[in-house]
């Protein structure tokens, strides 16, 4: 079979043994092609236990800027036999095996449909280098100096980066400069190169940014005007709350006092870190926590009290696979209905779907406005995908002009001059009630917090008219929300259709490639990507116009799917799941044929009953 050809389009994926110090190579493979002004998004597959055991690390190279995975495999860097079969199998045809072949493997071992390329990085290795550690981690480098060659990046860009990364460490610097060129002297001396798959130089990164969710909320915490972080460590969330530190440590002291304008808590567990950032909220502070779906679990209980008190607080749900321990290190959007209804009782929560790092540290800094504003708990909902993979997005913009929305507090002036202070009275029809914070004024203000029922001046009452009057203004705060969260993103087809599409968060960067080739197969799809719950009008009205629509999402029970049927009325069977949990993210190639299958289905019935 002909080799595989492409330049600046191909996926290369690295199988490594986790703790063998391969993840800081990889990414500075994926670094250098950036470099070279070509897009590259990289995801890292490893497991929840610290070493040992199989880890991926899969980078997509795209001249056209597709951010998603693609699907399938073009170029395998086999360096763990743990997994060789597995990882030979998913080459595509005319694809390319990169391998150690310091020790013998059996031909059975190998496909004769793809190019095979073996070369011995392990006793290059050793002879270059006598300290054991040093002989693992260098024999990562000396891989990625002959991926250099083989796929035309050049060798200046690493030793730029070397000398960027070790900056004051000479030592350091020459013996990885050494490693990579032990790689590139190999291949040039035995090998042909490049191969079909190439990198040639391009401008296509232009000014946007390569960082990662979990970074892009911590700083956009820190624009939002949050001075509170309350947590407790769990993956994949735990960068949160330290990159925060990292931020407020910079932005967050004064100059003259070199005092902390920041208060951050690492707690005892999540029910200790939510009633932390519930006090101070409570007290006038932005605060925040960070978890994944088991701290969710735990902290139920307090989240109602928050919905039913009315107390701003912020909620950064970075979610992996569940249920109970799940798949801590893998990727799923499985929270939406736990977090919609957390708590018991009649509750409904707010929560916002990023797309990518950029929209992470726009919706941070918004609900951090919301939850103020609509005085209640508001989810951010992001996942492994989004918060711990790097990849490109567009530069965050800081105005040092912005204020922040307080929404509804009453000062101490309007106090004084006898206004009217119904602590959850509804007094224009939106639902949000006044507040005040603790200590506006000495003798007028203050109130009751609840967590019992009571009547619109704070008065606890088990009266049923009080009761309804409560719950029916929560569900009208909640209305009044869905004007005030992100909207919807409409991408409509080149013509006329009566099929359509809704997805959200980390499916949507696989989305716009998908769309694009199913427009070239000529099937055309209007697309909603809903960047928020409560649902705006817009999305109801979106489904109405179209005869079909597909709800794309990476979890095994329709969640998104279930959340639509239940608060809009929608005939369920106008809506067609595309269901993805296996835990890695969802491909652009598991989409497109999805819903080819599905409008196959459709036709081959219509058919049938014809």
């Amino acid at each position: 079979m002909k080799p595989m050809e492409a330049i600046n389009d191909f996926v290369i994926k690295f199988a490594n043994v986790n703790g063998s110090g391969s993840a800081s190579a990889n990414e500075l493979f994926a670094k250098a092609i950036l470099r070279m002004g070509v897009p590259v998004s990289p995801r890292n597959i490893f497991p929840s236990n610290i070493q040992g055991m199989p880890t991926w690390y899969e980078a997509r190279v795209c001249e056209q800027g597709y951010s998603g995975r693609r699907g399938g495999v073009d170029m395998m860097v086999a360096m763990n036999p743990q997994t060789w079969d597995a990882d030979v199998a998913e080459i595509a045809p005319g694809g390319y095996l990169f391998y150690d072949s310091t020790r013998p493997i059996p031909a059975s071992k190998f496909r004769q449909d793809v190019s095979v390329i073996g070369v011995p990085l392990t006793e290059i290795s050793n002879s270059a280098f006598t300290d054991p550690r040093q002989r693992q981690l260098f024999k990562n480098i000396i891989y990625v100096g002959a991926l250099s060659v083989l796929l035309d990046v050049e060798a200046e860009v690493f030793e730029t980066l070397f000398a960027e990364q070790y900056r004051g460490k000479e030592m350091l610097i020459d013996a990885n400069v050494r490693a990579l060129h032990l790689g590139r002297d190999y291949v040039k001396e035995h090998l042909q190169a490049p191969l079909g798959l190439r990198v040639r130089r391009a401008d296509k990164v232009g000014e946007q940014i390569f960082t990662d969710g979990n970074s892009a909320i911590a700083l956009g915490c820190v624009y939002g005007g949050a001075t509170v972080a309350a947590w407790y460590p769990i993956t994949p969330s735990s960068s949160v709350p330290e990159a925060f530190q990292k931020y407020c440590d910079k932005f967050r002291v004064d100059p003259d006092t070199g005092r902390s304008n920041f208060a951050i808590v690492q707690a005892e567990d999540e029910l200790a870190s939510i009633g932390m950032v519930l006090g101070a909220g409570w007290n006038g502070a932005r605060a925040f926590t960070a978890t994944s779906g088991p701290g969710i679990s735990l902290m139920t209980e307090f989240i109602g009290l928050a919905y039913f008190a009315e107390i701003p607080v912020t909620i950064i749900n970075v979610q992996r696979g569940g249920p109970s321990t799940g798949m801590p290190t893998r990727t799923q959007q499985s929270d939406l209905l736990s977090c919609a209804y957390a708590s018991h009782g009649d509750t409904k929560h707010v929560l916002l779907f990023p797309e990518d790092p950029h929209e992470c540290f726009e919706h941070a800094a918004a609900a951090l406005d919301l939850a103020d504003r609509l005085q209640t708990p508001i989810f951010l909902m992001t996942d492994l995908d989004i918060g711990m993979n790097q990849r490109l997005c567009k530069p965050f913009v800081w105005d040092d002009a912005r204020t922040y929305d307080r929404g509804k507090v009453m000062t101490a002036e309007e106090l004084e001059a006898g206004k009217d202070f119904g602590r959850y009275k509804d007094v224009d029809g939106d639902g949000i009630p006044w507040r005040t914070y603790p200590g506006t004024h000495p003798t007028k203000g203050s109130f009751f917090t609840r967590g019992t029922t009571r009547d619109p001046y704070a008065r606890y009452s088990e009266r049923g008219p009080d009761y309804i009057y409560n719950m029916e203004r929560l569900c009208a705060k909640f209305r009044t929300a869905a004007d005030l969260v992100p909207q919807p993103v409409l991408r409509s087809a080149d013509q006329p259709t009566s099929l359509g599409v809704l997805y959200f968060g980390s499916t949507s960067p696989a989305m716009q490639e998908a769309l694009d080739v199913l427009t070239a197969s000529g099937i055309h799809i209007d697309a909603l990507r809903l960047r928020a719950f409560p649902f705006p009008d817009s999305v109801e009205r979106f489904i109405a116009a179209h005869e079909l629509v597909f709800v794309v999402e990476q979890n095994r029970d329709a969640q998104m799917h279930v959340l639509l049927v239940n608060e809009l009325g929608v005939d369920p069977a106008r809506l067609i799941k595309v269901l993805h949990y296996d835990g890695t993210p969802i491909t652009a190639r598991f989409i497109t044929e999805a819903i080819q299958k599905q409008l196959q289905g459709a036709t081959a019935l219509i058919k049938e009953a014809a």
